[in-house]
């Protein structure tokens, strides 16, 4: 079939990115749509060297760095997009790529990483994070959510068919849009992220330096453990405010490559993670290599990790998102630290293969193409009939 795959923004390659690749790889013939693409080129070699087809705010200034500044705009632009030649339109979302518009002889499967957080239940979270829950400021920020709320439920009847990344999030698929999700997980590198034998006496914790990941609460957990070590990889607008709660027994190494990433992965103690997350590549990366994960027990972390209350267990949950809790899950972590096997981390890890990925997405997407195609066939024996 003629397929187009639309997605939000391609500005860098993370998680979503990540999530693309997996879907080219099902569909490497696919059109890409997007609403700007900027993404270096040494990355675009894992979308099968594609270059999207963009919108107008790929010309606007400084679009480059500033495009979330035109979140107004997308709306807009997502639906200037024309996928109207495309029989299947497979949409990777997580603010604005499902409003793409379609026609009902079209199949849109729409992939959600998540309903736009900032505009539903996380909105009062982020404004405050960025300063702009009071003043002129918020309150043209609250009017402009406002209304994205409106376009992003409107938009939903649009897609024909839901496919979630965990559970977590296929409860706010229905909690924001009232329609029932499949979930299919995303897929971690179990090729490239191994395990080694040897563990060392030290502690990693890897992402962007964003508010919602609480790096800096980590690093003001271990600063208060001064026997116990950790590494800290990634850089983002936060870095200046973990640096300064830094301590001696905490080294900041800002952003690293994947090779040397891995290689801490696979020397270090545990892995912290302490994000309330839609899916977390990160812990399954860490499981991959054999290392036990140490998170917050919320979100979609419970679908990928073990606690110490199953038969295998992977990793330790903290209750709470603060100093006391994540102390107390070290300390939890280290008494049974024995309990956690490395290669049931590696096991656990295997169940998101790639493989395992590609045949549960293809397979879904053929069951809606041949329930389109039936849905058509009756109702043209219907017309058929009432002509007869």
């Amino acid at each position: 079939m003629k397929t187009a795959i639309v997605c939000d923004w391609l500005v860098t390659y993370a998680g979503a990115e990540r999530l693309l690749a997996e879907i080219i790889q099902c569909y490497p013939e696919a059109d890409l749509f997007a609403v700007i693409d900027f993404l270096p080129d040494d990355k675009r070699v894992f979308l099968n060297n594609k270059y999207a087809k963009t919108t107008f705010i790929q010309k606007f200034p400084f679009a480059k760095k500033l495009y979330r500044a035109y979140l107004p705009w997308m709306p807009l632009a997502i639906e200037q997009l024309d996928v109207s030649q495309y029989e299947l339109v497979i949409s990777l979302s997580h603010a604005i790529a499902k409003g793409v518009i379609t026609g009902p002889d079209q199949i849109h499967i729409g992939y959600i990483c998540s309903p736009m957080r900032y505009a539903w239940d996380m909105q009062h979270q982020y404004l405050k994070e960025t300063g702009l829950n009071k003043g002129l400021k918020g309150f043209l920020a609250q009017r402009v959510l406002h209304k994205m709320r409106m376009w992003d439920q409107r938009t939903a009847n649009g897609v024909g068919h839901f496919l979630a990344i965990s559970n977590f999030i296929a409860r706010r698929i229905w909690k924001t849009y009232r329609r029932q999700a499949e979930v299919i997980y995303p897929s971690v590198d179990t090729n490239q992220f191994t395990p080694t034998a040897q563990k060392e006496d030290f502690y990693l914790t890897a992402s962007r330096c964003v508010p919602y990941k609480k790096i800096d609460l980590i690093v003001e957990s271990f600063a208060k453990m001064s026997d116990k070590k950790l590494i800290v990889i990634g850089d983002g607008p936060d870095f200046a405010k973990i640096k300064s709660k830094s301590a001696k027994n905490i080294e900041l190494l800002g952003y690293q490559p994947t090779e040397i990433l891995i290689d801490y992965m696979q020397r270090a103690k545990a892995f912290v993670f302490a994000a309330e997350e839609d899916f977390g590549i990160a812990p399954l990366e860490a499981q991959a290599c054999g290392t036990p994960v140490i998170a917050y027990g919320k979100g979609a972390v419970l679908e990928t990790i073990r606690g110490l209350d199953s038969d295998y267990p992977t990793g330790v949950f903290f209750e709470e998102q603060n100093v006391a809790s994540i102390q107390r899950a070290i300390e939890e972590f280290e008494i049974n630290q024995s309990l956690i096997r490395i290669t049931t981390c590696r096991n656990n890890a295997l169940r998101f293969a790639p493989q395992k990925f590609q045949k549960r997405f293809k397979t879904f997407v053929q069951e809606k193409v041949s329930l389109h195609s039936k849905s058509i066939e009756n109702q043209n024996n219907i017309i058929l009939e009432d002509i007869l």
